[in-house]
């Protein structure tokens, strides 16, 4: 199965100048779907994940199937005011602007293996992001994964002290 044939260009698309891949295709297919997150499972069996953390809300789209088909935790990172408890939180650059991520205090046990699992790879920002806050609650980042990696932007380089897997790169 081909997934790129799933997903969507949208040339001018947030801004004018950029072509923005649209996944919704992929994710409304139930086969494409299923694909996708099981290459993502195979990669997160194959670095031993004991737990996935997903940035929202996309990584939510991704991370959720993949921490069900393995039976282990899934840690959403949310932005400001999103979590009822004590957080953490780390602000970072975007392709087009800044933000803000916040996960549970508790999230993450110390020596926890963790797969950080989004649906694109840009530059890098938002998963670099949630690296900080894992590691300062002591976890150990396994690999990040992503549905797509947008080749470049120099995410990859951004990433370059951890493993990276991409289903598809543009």
């Amino acid at each position: 199965m081909n997934l790129k044939d799933y997903i969507a260009d949208i040339p001018d698309f947030p801004i004018e100048g950029v072509l923005f891949r649209d996944i919704t295709p992929l994710m409304a297919d139930g086969k494409a779907f299923q694909e996708a997150t099981s290459q993502i499972r195979d990669y997160a069996k194959k670095v031993k994940a004991e737990l996935i953390a997903g940035p929202e809300s996309r990584g939510f789209i991704f991370g959720c199937p993949v921490a069900v088909e393995m039976g282990i935790g899934f840690v959403p990172v949310r932005k400001p005011n999103k979590l009822p408890r004590e957080t953490i939180s780390y602000k970072y650059d975007l392709e087009y602007g800044s933000n803000e991520l916040h996960m549970h205090k508790d999230a993450v046990k110390p020596g926890q293996k963790v797969l950080i699992v989004d649906d694109l790879l840009a530059t890098g920002g938002t998963v670099q992001a949630t690296i900080k806050m894992i590691e300062e609650l002591g976890g150990e980042v396994v690999g990040c994964a992503f549905l797509i990696e947008l080749e470049a932007l120099g995410g990859r380089e951004t990433l370059k002290d951890y493993d990276v897997f991409a289903v598809m790169k543009y």
